[in-house]
């Protein structure tokens, strides 16, 4: 009966009854996305940093009150010194040209802060694992300086993306001559920071010029693309050094005076003062901060030596030693040219130096050895660690004493909204940039880097329209304001001008102060830095 042809029907009856269902398969990303979610995880994180550990409600500083001013709606645009450029009032003006807050101009920046590095590191995709890209990511993101000046409307960061992206783009369309969105990415990038800073920009991709002009198999669209890209950026500003500068060799020689004159200064050790949290080293007087603080400073410059030694090894130099020539190079003229310093200066360098750091740490780790692997991670990871904590214990100290600092301003700008210097109104003095930007006021000076006036000038739109002169304690008032009445707020003395006649009898151009571009002076205001 086994063999019969009944029992094989039956047989293939039971065989073929209802199957149970497939288990279901997993969900999973293709490699590509995951790499994309890696580098959008560390880029919003870095935006959620941001907003906690700076918080929006810091007011703008010196600098940053120049570049808001120029788009701001409640307030007259500072004056405007030769080395900035308008690449920052740009960013700022989807906020600033409609809305005198504070805190949504720090939301914008840090979103948009955070959306540019993704779109940085995603520029070296190809060029470096997505791990190693999110490393460099993190590695320069979790800086106290980067943190600190990523949701502030200054130049220095925008330059750092935009250099981070450019060399990346570069390396791709080096080795992929039909890579067209590598080409867009290094003209755009190289647009962006001749926007911001056009100087900066130059030195940053001194190094892809020169691999460009050397290398045996140059391609003639990338020189175009970082060429005509830096070009693009700079263009707004050289036509506006032959409008209001003289010329574009009187703006950068004002330029170059306003930061102290360059020349062989060496600045490392100002640099260094400066890590501990100081925003500007100006003259750079005292001791360097603890060694805790700047220990990764040290450690960095012999960490790009071994991150070089691995890549050549490997027979990869390129991907390696181009972006550490572009970091060495736009570190240059902060380190050696200039006789001060201010930690974010050296922003550029920082990401430019992240991705070979981060490729060296995933070389370390992936070294072989059942006890060797564990121990370089554990290693690593509580170095790594001690170094986050570090960073962190900085970025509060500074955020703290900032916040102090601009609050004071803020009081003052009260002060004077109290003492009756409402819009239209001028201030001078103390400083008076960032005052006058709170209050709603023009700002001017008879002196230094910024004389935009004269004392006549002053005198004649203070007849027009209220006027104030902010005294630090101890000093003497300028001649034109020693006859106004005496005030005490905030710890400054203020002196208000006379109540303003109804009618103009000197035609003073309806009480505006007119800035004058001309370049007498040696003394810089308190608080500015000439460099933005």
């Amino acid at each position: 009966m086994r063999d019969s042809p009944q029992a094989t029907d039956s047989a293939s009856v039971v065989s073929t009854g209802p199957r149970s269902p497939d288990p279901p398969t997993p969900f999973r990303l293709a490699p590509r996305f995951r790499g994309e979610v890696a580098l959008a995880v560390v880029a919003g994180a870095f935006t959620l940093a941001q907003l906690l550990l700076v918080r929006p409600v810091l007011g703008l500083g010196w600098d940053e009150s120049v570049y808001v001013s120029q788009v701001a709606s409640h307030a007259p645009a500072a004056f405007f010194s030769a080395p900035r450029a308008r690449g920052v009032p740009l960013l700022v003006t989807p906020v600033a040209a409609w809305s005198s807050s504070t805190v949504l101009l720090r939301i914008y920046l840090a979103v948009l802060s955070g959306f540019a590095l993704f779109l940085a590191l995603r520029a070296w995709r190809g060029v470096f694992p997505a791990q190693v890209l999110a490393t460099a990511g993190a590695l320069f993101a979790t800086l106290w300086v980067t943190l600190f000046y990523g949701p502030q409307a200054m130049p220095n960061y925008w330059v750092a993306v935009g250099a981070l992206a450019g060399t990346g783009c570069f390396l791709r369309a080096q080795a992929n001559r039909f890579d067209r969105a590598a080409l867009w990415g290094v003209g755009l990038s190289a647009a962006l920071m001749a926007l911001t800073r056009p100087t900066d920009a130059v030195w940053a991709t001194l190094p892809l010029l020169v691999v460009l002009v050397c290398v045996r198999r140059w391609r003639p669209a990338l020189m175009v693309a970082l060429v005509g890209g830096l070009a693009a950026g700079a263009a707004e500003w050289v036509i506006e050094a032959y409008v209001s500068y003289g010329g574009l060799a009187q703006r950068l020689s004002d330029a170059s005076r306003i930061q102290g004159g360059l020349g062989w200064n060496i600045a490392v050790g100002d640099q260094l003062s400066a890590l501990g949290g100081r925003t500007l080293c100006r003259p750079c007087t005292s001791a360097a901060p603890p060694v805790l603080e700047t220990l990764w400073w040290y450690v960095l410059p012999l960490l790009a030596a071994l991150a070089a030694v691995v890549a050549i090894r490997a027979r990869r130099p390129a991907s390696t030693l181009v972006p550490l020539a572009c970091a060495a190079s736009a570190a240059f003229p902060y380190l050696f040219m200039i006789g001060y310093a201010a930690p974010r200066f050296l922003l550029p360098a920082y990401a430019l130096l992240a991705v070979p750091v981060a490729d060296l740490l995933a070389h370390l780790v992936r070294a072989p050895g059942r006890i060797r692997r564990p121990l370089t991670v554990a290693l690593l990871t509580l170095t790594l660690a001690g170094h986050l904590a570090a960073q962190l214990v900085v970025l509060a100290d500074t955020v703290r004493r900032t916040t102090a600092a601009h609050r004071e301003w803020a009081a003052v700008a009260a002060g004077l909204r109290r003492l009756g210097v409402r819009p239209p109104c001028l201030v001078t003095g103390e400083n008076y940039v960032p005052i006058a930007y709170y209050a709603g006021c023009a700002s001017a000076a008879t002196g230094g880097h910024d004389a935009s006036t004269t004392a006549a000038g002053i005198r004649r739109t203070a007849r027009r329209q209220p006027a104030a002169t902010l005294v630090a304690p101890g000093a003497d008032p300028p001649g034109y304001a020693r006859s106004w009445t005496p005030h005490q707020v905030a710890g400054l003395r203020v002196y208000i001008a006379p109540a303003p006649a109804a009618t103009d009898t000197d035609g003073a151009a309806g009480g505006r102060v007119v800035p004058r571009y001309h370049a007498h002076g040696a003394v810089q205001p308190p608080g500015t830095t000439g460099l933005g």
